[in-house]
């Protein structure tokens, strides 16, 4: 047996603040699909209050066009995501795979015509890149998990000289199920040690321990990130809180 702590961390709001890109983005994609909207070129506040729900891409995408409405009401947008989402996606007439294909679109396009401006958008969390490489000195691997695209990311991490030892976008499936791959490609490894699962959204991490079979991954709320208000009480004591501090101490002292 092999005891080789594996790490697995999600991106946006953990390792890497790209708020500036996910409205640029955000909107750009939304006015090449329904044309001028009319919004700012600055992410406005209720934008980065809606960031915490926010699970996938298109759902920005989604955002950005219903703050161009005149009547767009943030409280009852809050109250019930879900249901904001659905009748959104009904009003512009679009699907979840139309609009994260025009993410997607609109980001190359970006990359390809002022790589340096489209980084400029993004920036690492303080002491974050230093303590991905000290990993390797406790004997630890990283992994990303993400629902952004595998390729934005991968561009992200190179351009700090990151290197994970696997990244998994959107395209591989919900986080609960890579985790559940993972658990078992461990198994067959006969590597003993737990997975480490780092998150700055609540929901997933809940969405995790309601999973069969992923009992033996230890979750992890950041208290950075895109929170929403009181994400981080009354946490269970399946979750635990990780502060900047925490996270900078030796792997030996995490809970």
């Amino acid at each position: 047996m092999t005891h080789r702590p594996l790490l697995v961390f999600d991106f946006d709001g953990v390792l890497i603040d790209g708020m500036p890109e996910y409205w640029w983005a955000a909107r750009g994609a939304a006015e090449q699909l329904v044309g001028p909207l009319g919004l700012p070129e600055v992410a406005p506040a209720a934008f980065a209050q809606l960031r915490p729900l926010i699970h996938k891409g298109w759902e920005m995408v989604l955002m950005a066009a219903e703050l161009s409405l005149p009547g767009f009401e943030l409280a009852a947008v809050r109250a019930d995501y879900d249901g904001a989402l659905a009748a959104a996606l009904q009003r512009w007439r679009c699907t979840p795979e139309l609009l994260q294909q025009a993410l997607e679109a609109f980001r190359s396009a970006g990359i390809a015509s002022d790589h340096r401006a489209w980084l400029a958008r993004h920036r690492f969390y303080p002491g974050v890149c230093d303590r991905l490489q000290a990993l390797a000195a406790e004997g630890a691997a990283w992994m990303v998990l993400t629902t952004k695209g595998e390729a934005f990311a991968r561009e992200l991490l190179a351009a700090a000289d990151l290197a994970p030892l696997a990244l998994f976008g959107h395209e591989a499936g919900s986080k609960p199920d890579v985790l559940e791959r993972l658990l078992a490609e461990q198994g067959a490894a006969g590597n003993s040690a737990p997975i480490r699962f780092i998150e700055d959204r609540r929901p997933t991490l809940e969405a995790v321990r309601r999973r069969p079979g992923l009992d033996a991954v230890r979750c992890y709320l950041v208290s950075w990130g895109y929170l929403g208000p009181g994400d981080g009480e009354n946490l269970p004591v399946s979750i635990s809180w990780l502060t900047p501090e925490r996270f900078a101490a030796p792997l030996a002292t995490w809970p």
